[in-house]
């Protein structure tokens, strides 16, 4: 299994924030230069996380992003879901008149993958969590 290099930034994006989270709020530019990636893609991952209440965007001058969200709210499934949305990782295809029972597999395993990254926050593993625990 593999998630798009698009989930690779957003997830390592939502950290950044959680980490920087001073109330201010961030550039496109500065978050882009902090990924050596181009403005241009990150902004497509930035309105995705929009899209889905993670972060909010606020224009002008004196504008960025910044969290929607509480700190310790944001799951890991947050951020993959908005990017990747909700479709299955595998499709058995096969018509065999029946429920296939790869499939139920596969969900299965899916479901227990999802439960898993819904219940583990990004604040956990950010440098704000790890100092507290010093």
């Amino acid at each position: 299994m593999k998630y798009t290099k698009a989930t690779n930034y957003a997830l390592h994006t939502v950290l950044y924030m959680i980490e920087q989270n001073q109330g201010e709020k961030l550039s496109v530019h500065i978050l882009a230069n902090q990924f050596q990636v181009s403005v241009t893609y990150l902004s497509k991952i930035l309105t995705q996380l929009v899209k889905a209440g993670l972060i909010e965007s606020v224009s002008g001058a004196s504008g960025g992003y910044t969290l929607r969200k509480s700190l310790e709210s944001i799951s890991f499934m947050d951020v993959i879901q908005a990017i990747e949305g909700n479709g299955l990782l595998f499709e058995c295809g096969m018509e065999l008149g029946k429920e296939c029972p790869i499939q139920k597999v596969m969900n299965d395993a899916e479901i227990m993958m999802e439960k898993y990254l819904q219940e583990k926050k990004l604040f956990e593993i950010s440098s704000i969590k790890m100092n507290q625990k010093e």
